[in-house]
């Protein structure tokens, strides 16, 4: 089944590429023609590469792996928010930090800045501070939640990017290539497909071909973290069994030790498998058993009270 129809597609205007002037010729292969000075995508390319992308980053996720959303263009800002939350990933949809991904260890440090003065002002611990003090401590609050509030959710470094126009995004493209990131991207005739793994030919300007083949793309990690939790659920039963069948396979002397069926065998425990009484010699009298109960009944122990007895 295809993960989006072509009617979808040219409702959306996915194919409308720029003028014709602006192209970049490495665009090329994915142009179909050319109309009234603008240039037409190959919406057949554009779905085979959707599909290609759509299984990457499912099966990225489905093996533990995250992904992360850019789109910075004033176009994108709240579909990737939106799409990002509704899949659980992290996004950057504010400028992109210089460093976010080759230098993550000041990123992370940045965000774990942010969580602490967060606390500080939830606990109170900022009311001591001057009102300038405290009014310098809110911006800085404020500056830091627009730049990695996306990003806050991230422990390590991402599996995949996925990217709205590779143009504006050529910082994080980069970073990702030098790391070794694939890069999943929405790519539109003027820009340059050179760093992007994976090109999905598409109109990166118009709103709404942006929200449809974003939705796709978060749809392909709901899918994929779907998969993981099956997974998970199929590892954990498979185990049991094998615990218990291989208690089933254990012979008898495995089961009950040499001493034990040694007993059995020369006939120490009963018919019902209770241990035989033992006769011993001694020249010390009888115990009366009678005389030792009727005493035990006279020495009453006071009921205790479990729920008044103090738990160390």
């Amino acid at each position: 089944m295809a993960v989006i129809s072509m009617k979808a597609l040219l409702e959306t205007g996915v194919h409308f590429g720029h003028r014709t002037r602006k192209w970049n010729p490495r665009m090329k292969p994915f142009i179909f023609t050319e109309r009234n000075g603008i240039h037409i995508i190959d919406l057949q390319q554009t779905l085979e590469s959707l599909e290609t992308g759509y299984a990457l980053i499912r099966d990225q996720v489905a093996s533990g792996g995250t992904l992360l959303f850019v789109g910075t263009k004033r176009q994108a800002q709240e579909t990737i928010q939106t799409e990002a939350a509704r899949c659980g990933m992290p996004y950057v949809n504010s400028r992109w930090l210089g460093g976010t991904l080759t230098n993550w260890r000041t990123i992370r440090s940045r965000i774990d800045e942010l969580d602490l003065l967060e606390k500080r002002r939830e606990g109170g611990q900022s009311e001591h501070l001057t009102k300038k003090e405290s009014l310098i401590q809110e911006r800085k609050i404020e500056r830091l939640q627009e730049r990695l509030g996306g990003i806050r959710s991230m422990r390590a470094l991402p599996g995949l990017l996925f990217v709205v126009d590779v143009k504006r995004e050529e910082t994080a493209i980069h970073e990702a290539n030098l790391l070794g990131i694939g890069v999943i991207a929405l790519v539109d005739t003027n820009c340059d497909p050179r760093g992007v793994d994976y090109v999905i030919p598409s109109n990166d300007d118009a709103i709404r071909a942006i929200k449809l083949l974003t939705a796709k793309i978060a749809d392909a990690v709901l899918e994929g973290k779907a998969l993981r939790k099956e997974e998970v659920e199929e590892e954990v039963e498979p185990g049991a069994e094998r615990q218990v069948a291989a208690g089933l396979d254990l012979s008898d002397e495995e089961l009950l030790g040499e001493a034990t069926l040694a007993k059995l065998q020369s006939g120490a425990f009963g018919e019902e498998g209770r241990v035989a009484p033992v006769v011993v010699d001694s020249d010390e009298p009888e115990v009366d058993i009678a005389g030792v109960v009727e005493t035990a009944d006279e020495e009453v122990v006071p009921d205790v009270d479990l729920d008044d007895e103090e738990v160390e």
